[in-house]
């Protein structure tokens, strides 16, 4: 009973392997026909990274161009896929294109802002700081803005 189990295995582990490697082959078969079927006018994009339009074929050797006049040489299989060209819809096209955006000629046809608002004070008042709060204290500053250093005398430019 216990080689049975033994055979099972290993007929479960070879159906697995046999299964991989059947869809790894139709990628492969997959990938060298399309390879195959490449010719000048189509965008792809390579193993690496390079996008770029089949200038000229020659058996294994693809010459794309990425810029006009920026010619390279490549292998055949580093071509990895094929660039569809992006094509809008009918329909879908934004709207908010087609009208069009009022822009006042000056400033006097805006509407004025309010004169104070109560989350700002107004002007010539002064705001709370930290020294006012209880418990806190401000570090005193110059007529010029500097703060004076921590032993007490004033930074020098």
């Amino acid at each position: 009973m216990g080689n049975y189990g033994f055979y099972i295995i290993i007929a479960l582990a070879f159906g697995a392997m046999w299964l991989m490697s059947s869809r790894t082959r139709k990628q492969q078969q997959a990938a060298q026909e399309f390879r195959n079927t490449l010719e000048p006018g189509d965008e792809v994009m390579t193993g690496s990274g390079f996008f770029g339009t089949v200038v000229e074929v020659e058996g294994d050797v693809i010459t794309l161009e990425s810029t006009p006049g920026s010619r390279t040489r490549w292998l055949r299989a580093a071509i990895s896929k094929k660039i569809e060209p992006v094509v809008a819809e009918i329909g879908e096209a934004d709207d908010d294109e087609d009208e069009p955006i009022d822009v006042p000629d000056d400033i006097s046809s805006l509407e004025p802002l309010p004169t104070q608002d109560s989350t700002r004070p107004a002007a010539g008042t002064s705001t709370p700081s930290a020294a006012d709060e209880p418990g806190t204290t401000a570090e005193p500053t110059t007529t010029d803005g500097d703060r004076p250093d921590r032993e007490g005398g004033s930074q020098t430019k």
